[in-house]
């Protein structure tokens, strides 16, 4: 049993845009569909930059700003750009789509991305993954995740006798119950557990059985 993949959550299909899209063609990307960068992409859909809200800012503040002695010169440079080429940051934070999600969640706090450009095997762009994609999978019910741990969990990877466990689900806190025979099948169950899309956390209530027959707390 896996985790959740990039390729479960993130959103397709991408707006992208040429190295050659006008200042004012971005600018009507972005508003039109209501998002605050824009990648581009050459002639194979490979990604070659992103442009965001920010870049396109900085020629309205280039009004105010004649010498480029006053501004940051990248700043100054970027404000005369009227192409996609010549306003997007070359530097774009990409992920496979065969990644697992933890990884791209830990990668969006550890360097404060509000998102990841998902590319194939050949590096061509095919989604995009945001925080509010991987925050969605919180949003499913906990009759569904109770259902999942049962039958995916604690029947099919822990070969559990189902009158000796229990699941319970609240606000997508799973609780565990019961008794297993060994001490790897309860750090295994709550393991995957905790891997299942929608699970906040998991408390571990799961006894194991010891040599003697009687039933021991496992420390965590």
């Amino acid at each position: 049993m896996r985790g959740p993949l990039v390729s479960d959550l993130m959103s397709r299909p991408v707006v992208s845009a040429g190295p050659a899209a006008s200042f004012k063609t971005l600018v009507s990307l972005l508003a039109e569909h209501g998002i605050a960068a824009i990648p581009a992409v050459d002639e194979h859909h490979r990604v070659v930059g992103v442009v965001g809200e920010s870049d396109l800012l900085a020629r309205q503040g280039n009004r105010a700003q004649r010498s480029p002695g006053l501004w940051r010169r990248r700043v100054w440079t970027k404000a005369q750009g009227l192409t996609a080429r010549e306003l997007m940051t070359r530097r774009v934070p990409t992920i496979r789509k065969d990644e697992p999600v933890a990884g791209a969640a830990r990668r969006m706090v550890e360097a404060d991305l509000r998102c990841l450009y998902v590319v194939d095997g050949s590096g061509r762009l095919v989604g995009v993954l945001s925080r509010r994609d991987v925050l969605r999978a919180f949003l499913r019910p906990d009759e569904e995740i109770q259902e999942i741990v049962e039958r995916d969990v604690l029947k099919r990877s822990v070969w559990a006798d189902p009158a000796s466990v229990t699941v319970q689900v609240d606000d997508g806190v799973v609780t565990l119950g019961g008794v297993l025979d060994r001490r790897s099948e309860v750090e295994r169950a709550a393991w995957l557990a905790e891997s299942v899309p929608g699970v906040v956390a998991v408390r571990n209530r799961l006894k194991y059985a010891q040599d003697d027959g009687a039933a021991a707390d496992l420390v965590r």
